[in-house]
This record gives C-alpha cells, sequence and structure tokens, in this order.
C-alpha cells in the first residue's frame, strides 16, 4: 500500500472513530477506533489526534454557530465553579479548556486538596447541585494514583466533572493522551482574561 493510500484509510477511519464518539456510541477514543477500523475492513489505525481533530470537523458541520456560544457558556459556568472552590487551585482541563466541545462535552475541572470534604462542602454551601461521588483508580509508569470525582449537574442542563488530586501533585506536569501535549489548563485569572478577550479561542496543537 503507497503512502497516499495508507494516509486515506486512516482519514476514514479517523472520521468513523469521530461519528462513534459524537453519537455516543462509544465513550474511548480506543474503542472507537477498533470499532471504527472492523466496520470499515481495514487494520489501519489514525492516531487520537487524528480523530479528534475529524469529531471537530463533524461538530462544527452539524452545530454551527450555535457550537461557539455554547462553549463561551460553558466556560463561563467554570470560571463560576472554580471561584467557588479558589482555595483548591481550580484548572479547568479538557475540551471547554481546548476549545472544541460540542453538545455532548462536559465541563472539566481539576483541582488539588487533601480533604475531599472541602470542595464537597463549598459546593453545596453555593447550592451546587452533587449528583455523584467516586474515587478512581488508574495506574502511569508503574505507579497507582487515586483520584477524587465530583459530579455537578447544572441548571443549564450541563454537566461538571471535577478531579480532585492530592496537593502535592499541583505542580506536576500531565500529557495529554489525545493530542500528546502537556495538558496545560486554565486557571482563574487565565480563564477570565480569556473571556474578555478571546472567549472562543482554540488550545489544541497546530
Amino acid at each position: 500500500m503507497t503512502t497516499r493510500g495508507r494516509d486515506s484509510l486512516r482519514a476514514k477511519v479517523a472520521k468513523e472513530a469521530a461519528w462513534l464518539l459524537y453519537r455516543e456510541q462509544e465513550k474511548e477514543y480506543k474503542q472507537a477506533k477498533l470499532k471504527a477500523a472492523e466496520m470499515l475492513g481495514v487494520r489501519v489505525l489514525p492516531s487520537n489526534a487524528e480523530v479528534a481533530e475529524a469529531l471537530d470537523k463533524i461538530a462544527d458541520e452539524r452545530e454551527g454557530g450555535e457550537r461557539e456560544k455554547r462553549l463561551v457558556s460553558m466556560r463561563e459556568e467554570a470560571l463560576k465553579i472554580m471561584k467557588v472552590i479558589r482555595d483548591t487551585h481550580p484548572k479547568l482541563v479538557g475540551s471547554v479548556w481546548r476549545g472544541t466541545a460540542h453538545k455532548n462535552s462536559d465541563i472539566d475541572i481539576v483541582i488539588f486538596s487533601d480533604d475531599t470534604e472541602f470542595p464537597l462542602q463549598k459546593l453545596e454551601q453555593n447550592n451546587y447541585k452533587i449528583t455523584k461521588t467516586e474515587w478512581q483508580s488508574i495506574t502511569k509508569h508503574g505507579e497507582k494514583i487515586q483520584t477524587f470525582h465530583i459530579y455537578l449537574a447544572l441548571p443549564s442542563g450541563n454537566e461538571t466533572e471535577i478531579i480532585v488530586r492530592t496537593t502535592e501533585r499541583v505542580h506536576s506536569k500531565e500529557t495529554c493522551e489525545i493530542y500528546g501535549d502537556v495538558k496545560i489548563g486554565l486557571n482563574i485569572p487565565q480563564l477570565q482574561q480569556l473571556l474578555k478577550t478571546t472567549p472562543t479561542q482554540k488550545f489544541t496543537p497546530k
């Protein structure tokens, strides 16, 4: 197979995988790629970034101008939540930070606290509806990491996931599994400035 032919197949698989994610038939990029390749009868797999780019295009085509309005609204909602828990060094991450959020996206915020009750109390005091809390455990580079997750249902219908990490990890760098770059995110001052100047700005690798 020529390089051009392989690239064409990768693009087809990426688009099919993106549709599976957009329609919520799959939740994870890996499973979406494997299923898309199987459906198309090929063994070529695109990168996660290629799937993300295809997903971004689909969302633009399907949602039009409403997509940017929703993004700004979600960033504003994120800022309000972050201000409530400002003592936990909150950062906006995920697709709302990236600027690639679509109609099925939620708001992802990372915070740092050794006391999981503290953010819960702050959120409850400010009348946020907590729908679920849970501990999750993952292994990265041989190290087992536990994080506490808080899920909110907002009046707008949007959902928020707050990931609570220990304070010792406040300066740690994390590589994005989709784009391969460092997850920088936005803190409160950065998000405030963004909303004033370029509220729909994207943060994806060129």
